[in-house]
C-alpha cells in the first residue's frame, strides 16, 4: 500500500510537468539588429598579425616580480572585487530560483481531524480521521513561455554579472599598476629634486660669498635664495605625492603594501613582451568584458519582452494532492483509502485599463536603451584602443626627442655655470640653465612613466587581465546570439 501511494504521488507531479512541456512556447521575438560599422582594422599603426596582447594572463604580461605579488594581494583583498564575486553569487541564486519555477513544487502533508456529529435524536460518537498525502500548490502550465522568458532573462542577467565582475577585475589589475609606477615614480621625481636643491644650496653659498667679499651685488644672492625656497618647495610636494601614492596602492591591495613589494627607483619596463599588438578588431568583442555584459542585458531585455506579451493571455495554474485516508491511525498506510484532488485555475485578463499593453511597451523601450548600450559599449571599447595606440605610436619618437633635450640642458647649465665662476655670464644666465635642465629632468620622467602606463593601458583595452597565465583555461561563455536556451 504504501508503494502504491508513492507512485500515485509521483505520477502526479509527472502528468503536471509533461502538460506543461507540452505546450510550451516562447513569445519572444527576434534580436535586434546592431547598428555599429566595425571596423577592419585600428586607426593607428598595429602589428595585426600577433595575437593581441589580451591572450595573455597577468603574470606572463608583467614581468617584475614584485608588482605580481602586489596584483595578487589586490585580486585577493580589494573590497570592489568582493562586491562583485557576492553580486555573482546573488544572481547565481536568483536565476536558480527562476529555473525551478519552470517545475512543480511537491509538498507533503499529513493531519488529524476530529469531528463530532449532532443530528436530531443527539450527539454521535465522535471520530478521528487521519490523512497523509503530497500535493502540488499552484503549479502554472506555461503554455504561452512566461516562466520560461523570467528564466532566460535570469541567466542572462547571471551571465552578465560574471562579465561586469571580469570587468572589475581588469580595471583593477591596471590601476593597482599604475598607482605602483605612480610611487615609483614619486620617488624618483624626490630624487631629482633633492639632487637639485643641493645644487641650489651650493649655487647660493657661492654667491653669498662673492656678496659677502663685494665681487657681486645682492641682486644675485637673492636669486639664488629664490631658487633654493623653490627647490625645498618641490622636496616637500614630492614627499606628499609618494604617500598619497601608498595611501592609493593600499586602498586598492586592500591591506597594507609591504616596503619590499615597492620600488623607489625608476622603473625601466612593466612587460617583457617586444610587440604590443591590439590583433584583430573582431577579436575585441569577445575579449572585453564590458562588451559581453552589455551583450548579455540586451539578450535579458528581449527576455522580459516575452514575459510581457505572455502576460497578456490567460494564466493556467494547477493544484492538486494525492494520499491516503483512515478513521485509524495504526491503518493508515495498510487500509486506508485512497484520496485525491485535483484544481486548475484560469486568470484571464480582460480589462486592465491598458496595464500590460504598458508594460510590454516598458519592455521594449528598455530593449532600445540596452541596444543603444551595447552599441556604444562597442564603438567606446574601440575608441579607447584607438586613444592608446595612438599614443604608442610616437612615443619612441617623444622619448628619444626628450633626452636629447635633457643631455642638452645639461650641458647648457654646465657651460653657463663655468662661465659664471670666470666671471663672463651673469648669475641669471645659471639660474635659467639650471631651470630649463630640471624641467627637462622632470618631462623625461613623466614622459617614460606615461609610456608605462600606456603599455598598461592598452593591455586594459583590450581585454587583458582575467586570466592568471596563457596556459589557464579561460571559461568559455557563449555569446547569446549563439546559446540556445533549453
Amino acid at each position: 500500500m504504501q508503494q502504491q501511494w508513492s507512485n500515485l504521488g509521483r505520477g502526479l507531479a509527472l502528468s503536471a510537468l509533461a502538460l506543461a512541456l507540452t505546450a510550451c512556447q516562447s513569445m519572444r521575438g527576434p534580436n535586434p539588429e546592431v547598428q555599429v560599422d566595425l571596423p577592419q582594422g585600428y586607426t593607428t599603426l598595429n602589428s595585426a598579425s600577433e595575437a593581441s596582447i589580451a591572450e595573455q594572463g597577468y603574470k606572463d604580461f608583467f614581468a617584475d616580480a614584485r608588482l605580481q605579488q602586489v596584483i595578487d594581494l589586490a585580486l585577493q583583498n580589494n573590497r570592489d572585487l568582493r562586491v562583485a564575486a557576492l553580486n555573482i553569487q546573488r544572481a547565481q541564486s536568483q536565476y536558480q530560483i527562476s529555473e525551478n519555477n519552470q517545475l512543480p513544487t511537491v509538498g507533503a502533508s499529513a493531519g488529524a481531524t476530529r469531528q463530532v456529529s449532532r443530528s436530531a435524536y443527539g450527539a454521535t460518537a465522535p471520530t478521528t480521521i487521519y490523512n497523509v498525502g503530497l500535493g502540488v500548490t499552484a503549479y502554472e502550465l506555461d503554455f504561452w513561455g512566461r516562466v520560461r522568458s523570467l528564466k532566460d532573462a535570469a541567466l542572462d542577467s547571471y551571465l552578465a554579472t560574471q562579465s561586469a565582475r571580469d570587468n572589475v577585475q581588469i580595471t583593477l589589475i591596471s590601476q593597482t599598476a599604475q598607482a605602483w609606477l605612480n610611487y615609483a615614480y614619486a620617488n624618483a621625481n624626490l630624487k631629482l629634486a633633492e639632487q637639485t636643491l643641493k645644487a641650489q644650496q651650493e649655487s647660493y653659498a657661492l654667491n653669498k660669498r662673492r656678496f659677502d667679499v663685494g665681487i657681486d651685488s645682492e641682486v644675485p644672492l637673492r636669486q639664488a635664495q629664490v631658487s633654493v625656497e623653490v627647490a625645498k618647495n618641490d622636496v616637500a610636494n614630492f614627499k606628499t605625492q609618494i604617500q598619497q601614492a601608498k595611501n592609493l596602492l593600499d586602498l586598492l591591495v586592500g591591506q597594507t603594501v609591504p616596503d619590499s613589494l615597492l620600488s623607489k627607483e625608476r622603473v625601466s619596463k612593466v612587460t617583457n613582451t617586444k610587440v604590443l599588438s591590439a590583433g584583430l578588431p573582431s577579436d575585441l568583442l569577445n575579449q572585453r568584458p564590458d562588451v559581453r555584459m552589455s551583450e548579455y542585458q540586451l539578450s535579458a531585455a528581449g527576455a522580459n519582452i516575452g514575459a510581457a506579451k505572455a502576460a497578456l493571455f490567460p494564466r493556467i495554474s494547477l493544484t492538486g494532492s494525492a494520499g491516503l485516508a483512515s478513521s485509524e491511525l495504526s491503518d493508515l498506510f495498510q487500509s486506508g483509502s485512497r484520496v485525491w484532488s485535483i484544481g486548475p485555475s484560469l486568470d484571464i485578463p480582460i480589462f486592465d485599463w491598458g496595464t500590460r499593453r504598458a508594460n510590454i511597451n516598458i519592455s521594449e523601450a528598455d530593449q532600445n536603451i540596452a541596444l543603444a548600450n551595447y552599441e556604444k559599449a562597442i564603438q567606446t571599447a574601440f575608441r579607447e584602443v584607438n586613444d592608446v595606440l595612438a599614443t604608442r605610436q610616437h612615443i619612441d619618437e617623444r622619448l628619444n626627442a626628450q633626452r636629447r633635450l635633457v643631455d642638452a640642458t645639461n650641458t647648457t647649465y654646465k657651460l653657463s655655470n663655468a662661465r659664471f665662476r670666470a666671471g663672463i655670464d651673469s648669475f641669471l644666465t645659471v639660474l635659467d640653465a639650471q631651470r630649463s635642465s630640471y624641467s627637462a629632468e622632470q618631462g623625461l620622467l613623466a614622459l617614460e612613466q606615461a609610456n608605462l602606463n600606456s603599455q598598461i593601458e592598452l593591455y586594459k583595452t583590450l581585454g587583458g587581465g582575467v586570466k592568471v597565465t596563457a596556459d589557464q583555461a579561460r571559461e568559455q561563455q557563449p555569446s547569446s546570439a549563439e546559446r540556445v536556451k533549453n
